[in-house]
């Protein structure tokens, strides 16, 4: 205890600010979940009416399926993706081409999504959007309402995170792919492979522990989506977009049913529990 004093010192702020922000309010909200909680006058306790209410709404399982099919899709897209971009940047022999291309990827993720919200919405208008122009006076075809569209709406969803991150997640990548150990390619060009080889059977294996990092994170965020819905969503697709927390937030925020909200968001944070158990059992993550 003497000897690292200093560091236990060092490290009651830190423990502090967690107790404080993140478990006080986990604990708080999970007595609320079996509260019929009101702003003002008596919350008397419910039991589980709170979480048999969530579980008999229909709103609850159309946003658990809108966050499971557009997770699902921002799962998949932002994971291949960067990584095809990243093995692709990696055989540029061009060193200023490659930081070039790397920080043009990388913008998008400095912007919030009220930036990036704001700057698709008027690239897909059907009227003045440059999208929209290129498919009349190119293709020839009449202008798409993309955001009033729910058939384009999961999909946009999908690509615009897609597009905001893959800068992030690239230089992930291309972080591994730099860590590969040399002496690996000059041993498989000695015994005759090809580029293609070499990144089939050296590159790709030897970045097996960054992808499961990667993966992982990104399973962790498939239940939180919630910045783009809000930015993005409007009456005439809400019902195929709303996920999950948008689903907390109305019925939290703007109905004031707290009881309810708190319910939803544990179901929220078990599911994404049992989905990250899942992933690393599968990806065998305790082996990186």
């Amino acid at each position: 205890m003497k000897k690292y004093s200093a560091l236990y010192v060092m490290m009651v702020p830190v423990i502090a600010y967690f107790l404080v922000f993140a478990y006080y309010p986990l604990v708080k909200g999970l007595q609320t979940s079996f509260q019929d909680y009101k702003l003002m006058g008596d919350r008397p306790y419910v039991g589980f009416a709170n979480y048999s209410a969530v579980l008999h709404d229909s709103l609850f399982w159309e946003a658990v399926i809108n966050t499971l099919v557009i997770g699902g899709g921002i799962l998949c897209f932002s994971f291949v993706a960067p990584l095809v971009i990243a093995l692709s940047l990696n055989e540029v022999l061009r060193t200023w081409f490659k930081k070039a291309a790397q920080m043009i990827l990388y913008v998008p993720h400095l912007l919030s999504w009220v930036v990036v919200g704001g700057i698709w919405i008027f690239m897909l208008s059907p009227d003045s959007g440059i999208i929209n122009m290129i498919l009349v006076h190119v293709f020839h075809m009449k202008p798409i309402n993309f955001m009033a569209d729910s058939g384009w709406a999961r999909w946009i969803l999908i690509l615009l995170a897609t597009w905001k991150e893959m800068g992030y997640t690239c230089i992930l990548f291309l972080a591994g792919i730099v860590s590969i150990n040399p002496s690996l390619y000059e041993a498989a060009r000695m015994d005759g492979a090809t580029r293609w080889k070499q990144l089939i059977y050296v590159t790709i294996p030897q970045l097996s522990n960054t992808m499961k990092v990667v993966f992982l994170l990104n399973t962790l965020g498939i239940l939180r989506i919630f910045d783009e819905v809000f930015i993005l969503r409007n009456p005439t697709i809400a019902a195929k977009v709303d996920v999950l927390m948008m689903y907390t937030f109305q019925k939290g925020i703007l109905e004031i049913q707290l009881g309810p909200a708190a319910a939803a968001s544990f179901f929220i944070l078990l599911l994404t529990l049992a989905m990250t158990l899942v992933v690393r059992r599968i990806t065998r993550f305790d082996e990186v």
